[in-house]
């Protein structure tokens, strides 16, 4: 595949005024759909065990300290109505990879500053993790526009050489990490890399996690020229393919589907909202499509 990077650097800077009033659509969404309980206190916190009184839940009851302390004790939890966000955001080579004039990546980081100025206007605490062939940034969750602006910061600085690869297993741990109370997470990325997933379902065992895969065209098919050399921006590896092939086409196209079907039925056996969306597309609608509940059922 060809080789596209960014040209400008400062293309979120540049939109930051078109993106901070479609991130207030964004933020009354965040309030709506299947993810209200993030708002009414389902971040429910143990903070510790006393004993059990006389007219108790017996639902709240520790068994385990129960045990060991040969009397009966309850748990006691303490609500938290603040929302937590993470952001996973992928700068891996392939995603710099474009076949319309707008990457993936491009797509993505827009995305992520949406959800952390929609984060902030809903009063969150925001962080974030950026990876390619290694971890590129991450901070931890805090309120304000500070935070938001540092994070909008780090989606324009990219490394100029960055390691090849992709180590979003390694996001998503540190994502984990980062998530210390149950958490709204979103992954933005092409998701190719292997060995994500336990990290994944582990993560949405915690926490809300929405995937969104970014595709482009050549993910459907690659431009005709014949049989050509094409290159793979992460490995290097050179591969003659007869891409003007019919069947060739159609193997192309049907392997891109079973792709999509695979993470789909992952993310929902796994409790993870699934989404897809294409670079050349505006992301407001993709994420607003997911908080009204439209994805709930899978991918579209």
């Amino acid at each position: 595949m060809r080789r596209a990077f960014i040209s400008d650097r400062d293309f979120i800077h540049k939109k930051a005024g078109l993106l901070r009033i479609a991130a207030g659509e964004l933020a009354d969404s965040m309030k709506s759909g299947g993810f209200r309980s993030l708002y009414r206190g389902q971040g429910i916190e143990f903070s510790g065990v006393r004993d059990y009184i006389r007219g108790d839940d017996v639902r709240t009851i520790d068994w385990n300290v129960t045990a060991r302390m040969n009397r009966p004790y309850v748990k006691i939890f303490e609500e938290d109505r603040e929302l937590h966000i993470i952001i996973v955001t992928d700068q891996s080579l392939s995603m710099m990879n474009s076949c319309s004039g707008r990457t993936k990546y491009e797509a993505a980081a827009e995305a992520s500053a949406l959800a952390a100025m929609a984060g902030e206007l809903n009063g969150a605490s925001v962080g974030a993790v950026f990876f390619g062939g290694e971890i590129n940034f991450s901070c931890r969750a805090e309120s304000g526009r500070n935070r938001t602006m540092l994070i909008l910061k780090n989606l324009e600085r990219i490394p100029e050489s960055g390691a090849p690869g992709s180590v979003l297993e390694g996001a998503l741990n540190c994502a984990e990490e980062l998530a210390v109370r149950r958490s709204l997470v979103f992954v933005f990325s092409d998701f190719r890399s292997a060995g994500w997933e336990k990290t994944a379902a582990r993560l949405a065992h915690r926490n809300d996690v929405i995937a969104v895969r970014i595709q482009d065209g050549n993910d459907e098919r690659l431009v005709q020229a014949g049989t050509a050399v094409f290159q793979d921006i992460e490995s290097g590896k050179r591969i003659l393919l007869p891409s003007s092939s019919a069947k060739f086409i159609r193997a192309w196209r049907d392997r891109n589907a079973m792709s999509l079907r695979n993470f789909s039925d992952f993310c929902l056996k796994h409790g993870i909202t699934p989404a897809v969306m294409d670079a050349k597309h505006e992301p407001l609608g993709v994420l607003m499509s997911v908080f009204s509940g439209k994805r709930k059922g899978g991918l579209r």
